[in-house]
């Protein structure tokens, strides 16, 4: 089971995601190593489980985040352009990163403003001069925006949903390039949620396939959380 993947260090978590063959890419087991964990989640970060970030949003348990980075391995690549919506804690815009460089492009897309300036201190801190040079050239850019939105203006290789939505957004699918493909959990936060994979070919014709059951925060209303008093996790 996934939960049993966690481990007392990044290594060791990625080691068991690993041998639980939920990675198998080489590039991608490299990708999530030589990102640690602990930059960007604020608790148990090797806990193969959902972590509160504050505001209601929660970095993704490890094996999710894997099962995104292997299902979009095809179209990560040196070069490519990603869209992460709901980026929250701002890894998986660190783990794209690595993967699309260099002359890549990753754009974290997020509607609370306070997460979306943590996500960005996280990531300096985590990739430090490397970081900085990124963000000045435009190569990583974190977007304080309505997700539902997407990037407008922009076409992308590959689109991570990390918040569950009742109905796919059109817009995402016209900023899908062809070819191009979509994770997305799909479901209201009181219904059954799966994980759904959007795959556009070369000629523009999409695909949809469901893969499996899950339970995600939706990406939802910043006023709500606001109204509710939640506070920021550091």
């Amino acid at each position: 089971m996934a939960w049993r993947c966690s481990a007392p260090t990044n290594a060791g978590l990625i080691d068991n995601l690993t041998t639980a063959n939920i990675l198998q890419t080489p590039r991608i087991i490299a990708a999530m190593k030589a990102t640690d964990r602990a930059h960007f989640s604020p608790r148990r970060p090797y806990d193969d489980a959902p972590q509160s970030l504050g505001f209601g949003a929660t970095i993704s348990a490890p094996h999710m985040h894997a099962h995104a980075l292997e299902s979009l391995a095809p179209m990560l690549r040196p070069g490519a352009s990603v869209l992460d919506i709901g980026s929250g804690s701002g890894y998986l815009v660190a783990v794209f990163s690595k993967l699309v460089r260099p002359g890549g492009k990753v754009v974290g897309v997020e509607h609370i403003k306070e997460l979306n300036e943590a996500a960005e201190r996280r990531f300096v801190a985590a990739e430090g001069t490397l970081a900085k040079e990124l963000l000045q050239k435009g190569e990583v850019v974190f977007k304080t925006a309505d997700g539902r939105r997407g990037c407008p203006g922009e076409k992308f290789d590959a689109i991570h949903v990390g918040a569950s939505i009742p109905v796919v957004p059109e817009v995402l699918i016209d900023q899908l390039k062809s070819p191009g493909k979509m994770f997305i959990p799909v479901g209201d936060v009181n219904e059954d949620q799966y994980i759904y994979e959007y795959t556009k070919d070369a000629e523009g014709h999409l695909t949809r396939e469901r893969l499996f059951g899950v339970s995600y925060v939706p990406l939802g209303d910043v006023e709500y959380y606001y109204a509710k008093g939640r506070k920021l996790v550091e």
